[in-house]
């Protein structure tokens, strides 16, 4: 147990102790990242979409592996699907509308989740919201200061620690350390949640400033989220996947 424990602490994943009911145990369930085509997960057709999807993205891009290697994460952007091919997200250059079919051709991957409980008043309200913010600028700031915070949570998250009091810890360390963030500018992950938060639908009860792509990933259903979501978010499939390359023993890589 001690090991494990250990290598838990090390990986840096959130954790959730499961008291034992009848004809179970006391079990310990840790965060999982591992989501695939093949591996619990299916490709899908654009035209599986519904407008205020959430679309998690990586790209082959050094910005991307800094993010997804200091989150211990496969995604590093977050976008909003408006509808009728159309996104909305927050980038260095301010939030911005495009296609969705661009977001497709660049990105190496592009997996999609559904807030439960949206309507299309919710629709009505995310979309306006979101599409009056363009031109918003990108919350550099805010960037600046998840990055410590997301590395320096872990300690909140050890495995064995009560939910509650990882709660408690993880919400003291941001408002210590986020003080400094803006909340009229937006990065990606804010920009979404922000949208649900305005749409009346919040996704969680945490500050947005709070939240990383990395954390959207977490709350989905059957995982173990760092920040809690008001009800976990459903997988819709993959629009893209490109399998991360293997890296040989004689350094060459292959997929």
């Amino acid at each position: 147990m001690a090991l494990a424990a250990m290598a838990l602490a090390l990986s840096g994943c959130a954790s959730r102790v499961e008291l034992p009911v009848k004809d179970t145990q006391l079990g310990l369930r840790v965060q999982s990242s591992a989501i695939a085509p093949g591996n619990g997960g299916e490709l899908v057709a654009a035209s599986a979409l519904q407008p205020g999807d959430i679309l998690l993205t990586s790209v082959a891009t050094i910005n991307s592996f800094g993010i997804r290697l200091g989150t211990f994460s496969p995604v590093s952007h977050a976008v909003l699907y408006l509808g009728d091919g159309r996104i909305a997200e927050a980038v260095g250059s301010g939030v911005r509308a495009r296609s969705l079919d661009e977001v497709i051709a660049e990105e190496q991957m592009v997996v999609a989740f559904r807030a439960p409980g949206i309507d299309a008043e919710h629709v009505e309200r995310l979309r306006s919201w979101a599409l009056s913010q363009v031109g918003t600028r990108y919350n550099t700031v805010g960037v600046l200061l998840d990055a410590p915070f997301v590395l320096n949570r872990r300690v909140c998250e050890l495995p064995l620690i009560p939910s509650a009091v990882s709660n408690f810890c993880v919400s003291g360390m941001a408002m210590v350390q986020l003080g400094g963030s803006r909340n009229d500018q937006f990065f990606c992950s804010q920009f979404v949640l922000e949208a649900y938060k305005q749409a009346g639908l919040p996704i969680t009860a945490a500050d947005p400033r709070w939240v990383s792509p990395a954390d959207l990933l977490h709350m989905r259903e059957g995982d173990v989220p760092s920040i809690p979501a008001t009800q976990p978010l459903r997988y819709v499939g993959h629009l893209k996947y490109n399998p991360p390359p293997i890296i040989t023993a004689d350094g060459a890589t292959t997929r």
